[in-house]
């Protein structure tokens, strides 16, 4: 879950007093793996479900906190923004009916979630980053009340020196700025935590980058994101630049991402990984040692290693490497990070058997793959599973193959082979194996969605859509049946989860046609008899509303084309905000007597409402 009582590292003498504990559990990691100190057996393993709280209009519900106060239940805590949870599962040997066991305890909790959150007109959802999302719910108000992600984020905030920026592009495009690192809160995941042999962890953790392109191309769940198609699955590039701190760092060891998947293979052992993130990214957080790692084990006891913790959990490797101590001993894991909630927990549980299958069954002819294998191969795979999911193509074995067929052909073999390793049920492997199966045949959720989506757009605007996907999303979430047989969403059944009270904002026109106030007004004529348009707002260079032409000036403009068309605009507008509700719109209209209304946030102008709009 992490440590939530941190504070921003500020200051030398701060700085140096974490800095020697940081070394200190560096030594005595060093310590433990030289004598032999580390959990071999039997291994375990365990997962971290994040969760979207949707209220009864399918937008992010802030309950959060209230929610968790709820449930009453340890294993679930909160996320960054006050819209999700994290539920973690315990963890478990691996063997026998593991997965069906850890699948029945996930459900369970998710309708303990669910319970608790329709106390509070909220509901839980699964997905990979929620469609109904918008850049409002996106401002700093928006994060939980808890020390660590303000610490978190007044650090990487210093550190980039100025706004985040966001430039996405698939088949549509965002570019945008933010000043906090919220946009991470988008982002939920399944994440996967498999106990790894530290003598092999190396072997171990080059292979997961391996497969990190295979796997992610079948699990795509993410192709939207403020109601533009963009990525397969855009959680990758969305956490990875909506908390980039490079812009104004010039230290040697701020070089990457923090969100990475790295720029090489692993070398040497598991504390050589330990070292390199320790080299390549300042720590930036801190808190309160009680105990010296060194002086712990010293004692015969195993230490927490708190502050390698502390910075290992501000670096965001797509495949992280994790230190813990269970029953008093130490262990090493591999977190796979990179796996999308839902859509349904079939699904996610299929996810995660088949990359521990593959995991547990490595053919020694993968073994050292460091060398039979470029890197950046591997990291081309990874970011075109992001883009392309399964239509992606993969490098592997010096020569290009279709997604599919490589999963089909080879990564099923080895992940069926690997279960059979691990003593996993027969009737578990082959269940949750088939719907990995079954998905390659019909369709993945990211297939589902962009479908699904277009489809809503032929009937709804842009917010209403997103609504109605999320809705959609959900109620299929409760029959269970995994994503391969879900069919596209009808538009009269998405009617009943619109409602009535609709905001400016969800009937506007987006795409508005404006002219700057010193353009011409002869310019301004023809664009408006080129495209029919009756309305013309007209903007500065910052998009600031400064007026407004109608058809009818236009016609007063005969003699004098050549001038500026702010000398005939509009100057004294009626505007309204795009979360009024569209009655109050009609009302201005009508008391008006004018044909269009400006839809402005800010001074800016975001969108338009004309007549037809309110038909």
């Amino acid at each position: 879950m992490g440590e939530h009582r941190v504070r921003k590292l500020v200051g030398a003498a701060e700085r140096v007093a974490y800095n020697r504990h940081l070394i200190n559990d560096i030594t005595a990691l060093e310590q433990m793996f030289s004598s032999d100190l580390f959990e071999k057996s039997p291994i375990r393993i365990g997962a971290e479900q994040e969760l979207c709280l949707i209220d009864t209009e399918w937008r992010p519900s802030p309950k959060a906190l209230e929610v968790l106060d709820l449930i009453e239940d340890d294993h679930f805590t909160t996320e960054i923004a006050v819209y999700n949870l994290e539920a973690n599962l315990d963890p478990l040997v691996l063997d026998g009916k593991c997965f069906s066991t850890m699948h029945h305890q996930l459900e369970e909790m998710i309708r303990k979630a669910d319970a608790a959150a329709k106390r509070e007109d909220s509901r839980i959802l699964l997905t990979g980053i929620l469609p109904s999302i918008q850049t409002k719910h996106l401002k700093a108000h928006f994060m939980a009340p808890i020390e660590r992600y303000f610490a978190l984020n007044e650090a990487l905030v210093s550190l980039r020196g100025q706004n985040f920026s966001l430039h996405i592009k698939g088949a549509d495009e965002v570019n945008l700025l933010h000043d906090s690192v919220l946009y991470e809160g988008c982002n939920t995941s399944f994440q996967i935590h498999l106990q790894i042999d530290p003598d092999d962890f190396v072997n171990s953790y080059n292979w997961a980058q391996a497969i990190s392109g295979p796997v992610l191309s079948i699990c795509t769940n993410s192709p939207l994101l403020l109601g533009k198609e963009l990525w397969n699955e855009t959680r990758i590039a969305l956490f990875a630049q909506s908390i980039d701190t490079r812009a104004s760092s010039y230290h040697l060891n701020e070089r990457e991402a923090r969100v990475t998947f790295g720029e090489d293979w692993a070398k040497g052992t598991a504390v050589d990984v330990f070292k390199d993130d320790v080299v390549r990214f300042r720590s930036i957080l801190t808190s309160d040692f009680e105990k010296d790692s060194l002086e712990e084990l010293a004692a015969g006891r195993i230490p927490k290693l708190k502050a390698l913790g502390l910075h290992n959990g501000t670096i965001y490797r797509w495949n992280r490497p994790c230190y813990g101590v269970t029953n008093g001993k130490p262990h090493l894991r591999i977190e796979c990070r990179y796996i999308p909630s839902g859509p349904t927990t079939v699904d996610e549980m299929a996810n995660m058997v088949f990359w521990t299958g593959l995991m547990s069954g490595r053919p020694p002819a993968f073994d050292n793959i460091d060398q039979k294998m470029n890197f950046k191969d591997a990291k081309n795979n990874f970011l075109g599973a992001a883009r392309y999911g399964m239509a992606s193509q993969m490098w592997w074995k010096g020569r290009l193959v279709p997604s599919d067929r490589l999963i089909l052909e080879e990564l099923l073999p080895i992940a069926y082979n690997g279960l059979k390793k691990m003593n996993i049920d027969r009737q578990d492997a082959n269940y949750y194996l088939s719907v990995i199966e079954e998905r390659i045949k019909e369709k993945d959720a990211a297939t589902w969605m962009r479908h699904n989506y277009r489809k809503l757009r032929q009937h709804y605007k842009k917010e209403d859509a997103c609504r109605a996907l999320a809705a959609n999303i959900y109620e299929k979430q409760k029959i269970g049946n995994p994503i391969s047989v879900w069919e596209l969403a009808k538009a009269e059944d998405a009617n009943i989860t619109i409602g009535n009270d609709k905001k400016a904002s969800q009937i506007m026109t987006r795409q508005v046609v404006s002219v700057n106030e010193h353009d011409s007004a002869e310019l301004v004529a023809k664009m408006m008899q080129w495209r029919d348009i009756h309305h013309m707002p007209i903007i500065d260079a910052k998009r600031k509303l400064k007026g407004l032409v109608t058809w009818t000036d236009v016609q007063t403009m005969q003699d004098s084309r050549k001038v500026p068309v702010k000398d005939f605009m509009k100057k004294e507008l009626i505007v309204i905000n795009p979360d009024e509700a569209v009655s109050m719109a009609e009302k201005l209209m009508n008391e008006n007597l004018i044909g269009c209304l400006p839809v402005v946030s800010s001074g800016t102008l975001v969108g338009i409402i004309t007549r037809n709009d309110l038909i």
